[in-house]
């Protein structure tokens, strides 16, 4: 019964400040994440270290984004503080400091954006998309409210891997895109 009693507290210990699973809701994440995926989450990312553009992360929605009382998101971090998140180049590409990004896993037939933006990223916020754009509810569809960024004490953590289905099961990298992004000015 005692190592019953463990095993319980030390996977609520996990589950609470480690890792969690979460499973995708939408198609909001669509080529890189697929309705019904379980993904791992690394609920200690943002102790030590800023978010990253180009991290998949879920959140808490800032009460603004009129979501389901105790509904997580999932989203790509397009810009972080200090960025200049702009749609569109004359490419129709979305930049971020100038540098257009080569989105290539956006959902297939999908634009960077259905609307124009211009967003400074405030300090302690980021900048959040979907991967699936035309159906998916992120920054863009928030302007109004603090440019549409979400504060950094909302993420829940960084998602690290795709675990289920095992047959899609991979680690979630960043995209080589963000590497040539230049810091802001």
């Amino acid at each position: 019964m005692v190592l019953i009693v463990v095993a319980v507290v030390v996977a609520a210990g996990v589950r609470t400040f480690l890792v969690q699973t979460f499973y995708i809701p939408s198609e909001s994440m669509e080529r890189t994440l697929l309705r019904d995926d379980k993904v791992l989450v690394n609920k200690t990312a943002y102790w030590f270290d800023a978010p990253g553009r180009g991290e998949i992360v879920v959140f808490v929605p800032p009460p603004q984004w009129s979501a389901v009382p105790g509904q997580n998101y999932i989203k790509r971090i397009i810009g972080v503080a200090g960025d200049r998140v702009v749609c569109c180049d004359a490419d129709q590409r979305i930049t971020v400091n100038g540098q257009a990004l080569v989105e290539d896993y956006l959902f297939p037939g999908d634009v960077p954006s259905d609307r124009r933006f211009d967003v400074t990223v405030g300090a302690g916020r980021v900048f959040v998309l979907g991967d699936h754009r035309s159906a998916s509810g992120d920054s863009r569809e928030h302007l109004g409210a603090a440019n549409g960024t979400v504060p950094e004490d909302r993420l829940v953590g960084r998602a690290f891997v795709t675990f289920w289905p095992v047959t899609r099961a991979r680690t979630l990298s960043v995209p080589a895109t963000f590497a040539d992004v230049p810091a802001p000015r």
